[in-house]
């Protein structure tokens, strides 16, 4: 897993929903935690575009359901900034559902588009990316 060059700003902290973008079954995702991020005491830890988090599925097939799976996210609707200065926001959050912690996605497609930042930091995702922006 590769850093970010942009500074992206956290929108999504735990307990957030977020809506699955792929066929693995998985339709909501609860975030529960964020790997690798460190807070102060008592602050929520949030996680932005890029992001390796856990999370439990609220809704899908019964089989994934109450299952914790790790998960990316691949966009977000709060506005963050680019290295060459433009600002990019979504219309969803959403994330891809992985099926180890090296980053291989347990879908087969993904919908809709998914983050520049993402394709950089995780190779097997832009793989089955159709559109990048």
């Amino acid at each position: 897993m590769k850093a970010i060059k942009s500074n992206i700003t956290r929108g999504l902290t735990t307990q957030s929903k977020v809506e699955t973008c792929d066929n693995s079954g998985a339709k909501i995702l609860k975030i529960v935690s964020v790997k690798g991020h460190k807070t102060v005491k008592g602050r929520l830890p949030s996680a932005g575009v890029g992001d390796f988090v856990l999370a439990s599925v609220k809704k899908g097939k019964l089989e994934m359901r109450k299952t914790v799976v790790p998960a990316v996210i691949v966009r977000q609707k709060k506005e963050y900034r680019r290295p060459d200065g433009t600002r990019i926001k979504f219309e969803d959050n959403a994330a891809v559902v992985l099926k180890d912690d090296k980053g291989n996605p347990k879908g087969t497609l993904i919908k809709g588009p998914i983050a520049k930042e993402v394709v950089e930091r995780w190779p097997a995702i832009a793989k089955i990316a159709k559109i990048v922006v």
